[in-house]
């Protein structure tokens, strides 16, 4: 049996136990714990998962009844607390981004794949169900060949963060790499590596609340920004359009996806996975989404005994590869 020990039961960790809520019923596998410094966030799913409580992530680690281990903690201490998981055999989620550093990502791939374990990394715009829709319309050629591609993620400041630490660029790597590395991710799992990178960021204030990036492919320019440094009013917004050699492809998280072709405007059905809302958890995002259809992979993974194909530890070091080219490549 498949049996989770959650670290980090905040925005994020409250996040996955709801969707691990949701899941349970397929009988895969059980939340035998949570660790959080905060027991009564720990508590809001305690009963509901039949898990242990534990004051520390290192207490759930020595001593609870688990054999995977999914890491809600701010980006900093991910290293940390996924090497001493994976060093005692378990299998590990690792929220996004995988490390503060690509050199960090890059050693906890490398000891994922020493050790054998299932690893995979918290890249859920890869599942989010507006995204795989758009991969299957690019893989299908349904429109022709692109001709350009945007994505922006547009959010306030993060605030609700435990500590102050995601608007703490020294915890969190900023909006670059905490916010922006989602489309950065998406980039390179639709296309891999472009050819050349350039990146502009503010020059005032956090150096990277705002990021713009163009990448240059050989027969398509693809552009990308992020930023949380707008105002508390501004409502969060994941969007992307693509201009196909026949029709413009439109989504954004406030209004959904829209084909124009020709003289045709085309709301498209897209069937959802999971649409229980997440309103009472914080943070910006009101549906459990992708993070429902990430952690049914995983789970599914854990199950079967096969490894991550999609958002692996290798992935999760390449999009923060990416971020640190677009940040080496600053105008």
């Amino acid at each position: 049996m498949v049996s989770i020990g959650l670290i980090g039961a905040g925005f994020m960790g409250s996040t996955h136990l709801a969707a691990y809520e949701q899941l349970q019923k397929d009988g895969k596998f059980k939340v035998a714990a949570i660790a959080d410094l905060d027991k009564g966030q720990a508590e809001k799913f305690a009963a509901s998962l039949g898990a242990k409580i534990y004051g520390s992530g290192d207490e759930l680690l020595k001593t609870a009844d688990i054999n995977t281990v999914d890491i809600c903690l701010p980006t900093f201490l991910h290293y940390e607390y996924a090497v001493k998981a994976i060093e005692k055999g378990y299998n590990v989620f690792v929220e996004k981004p995988l490390c503060l550093t690509a050199k960090q990502a890059d050693d906890l791939a490398a000891l994922a794949g020493k050790k054998g374990v299932i690893a995979m990394v918290g890249q859920c715009i890869r599942f989010w169900d507006e995204y795989v829709w758009l991969k299957n319309l690019i893989d299908k050629k349904a429109y022709g060949s692109i001709v350009s591609a945007h994505f922006s993620r547009r959010s306030p400041a993060p605030t609700w963060g435990w500590d102050g630490w995601l608007t703490d660029p020294e915890r969190s790597g900023g909006a670059a790499l905490d916010l922006h590395v989602h489309d950065s991710d998406f980039i390179l799992y639709l296309f891999g590596k472009p050819d050349t990178v350039k990146s502009v960021v503010n020059k005032s204030g956090e150096k990277y609340s705002y990021i713009f990036t163009i990448c240059d492919y050989k027969n398509f320019i693809v552009t990308s920004e992020g930023t949380w440094n707008l105002p508390v009013s501004y409502p969060f917004e994941m969007y992307y359009r693509f201009v196909f050699e026949k029709a413009t492809v439109e989504f954004s998280s406030q209004t959904g996806v829209k084909i124009f072709e020709g003289d045709k405007t085309i709301v498209p059905e897209i069937e959802k996975a999971c649409v229980v809302q997440n309103d009472n958890l914080g943070g910006n995002i009101s549906s459990l989404g992708g993070y429902y259809n990430e952690l049914q992979y995983f789970v599914t993974c854990l199950s079967e005994n096969k490894k991550a194909d999609r958002a692996n530890l290798r992935n999760g070091a390449d999009a923060v590869h990416f971020v640190e080219r677009e940040k080496e490549s600053i105008l």
